[in-house]
């Protein structure tokens, strides 16, 4: 799930760009910090528990989508790609009906930087039926949608289409063709905007915690990826 952060980084720099650090939040006190950590919304735009923007608003938070392209590094192949900010009240039933399209059968991914400051590691599970795919990721809506550690990714091989929930909770729509999960995002009044910044394309912070990394590895065992090498951001 790596073309997100490339394509990102095409757009940053590598001081404030969709990396784990805290940066310039290191210079504000404790009451200045959490008081910016308290803040949900901006505008109509509510925010989930995982992520929140630079302290100077270098990118206001809001809701819409833009198109992208994928440009695999050893091929220079282009695939594209749909990425999308969604309010939180959004979020959950937008990215199950985003996942229908994808076919009754799926294979998924769990990513995680829990405990890996540095970098993300992909858990897989091939061949879960869609209906009992969702129905677990429902019971594990808290963690899907406020942990800034945890993202999930459900693919479709054969079609070569993944749709994304990723740790920054922006979702991302890869392969094609792309016109079924446009319709979906505009029904749910989410509009493209080719101006649209990302929060990850400005500093930013992500928020986790040790329940949440339970409630993580309780979701990884479900879905049978309950790996002995595993040592899993707090």
């Amino acid at each position: 799930m790596g073309f997100l952060k490339r394509i990102l980084r095409n757009n940053t720099t590598e001081e404030t760009g969709s990396v784990f650090t805290p940066g310039s939040f290191e210079a504000l006190s404790e009451e200045e910090l959490q008081t910016h950590m308290g803040i949900h919304s901006y505008g109509a735009f509510d925010l989930t528990d995982a992520i929140r923007p630079s302290y100077d608003l270098q990118v206001v938070p809001k809701q819409g989508f833009r198109f992208d392209e994928y440009v695999d590094d050893s091929s220079q192949a282009r695939t594209p790609v749909i990425m999308a900010s969604v309010t939180r009240r959004l979020i959950m039933d937008l990215f199950l009906d985003l996942i229908d399209h994808l076919g009754p059968v799926v294979d998924v991914v769990l990513e995680t930087s829990h405990h890996h400051n540095s970098h993300n590691q992909d858990l897989y599970r091939e061949h879960i039926d869609m209906p009992v795919l969702k129905s677990i990721l429902l019971d594990h809506e808290e963690l899907l949608l406020n942990d800034g550690c945890t993202g999930v990714a459900v693919i479709n091989p054969t079609r070569r289409q993944e749709v994304q929930l990723d740790e920054h909770k922006l979702m991302i729509v890869y392969g094609k063709p792309l016109e079924q999960f446009e319709r979906t995002f505009i029904e749910s009044d989410v509009y493209p905007d080719d101006k649209l910044k990302f929060i990850t394309e400005a500093e930013h912070v992500h928020s986790s915690s040790e329940a949440l990394f339970d409630q993580f590895n309780t979701l990884k065992n479900r879905l049978g990826m309950d790996t002995d090498d595993y040592s899993g951001c707090v």
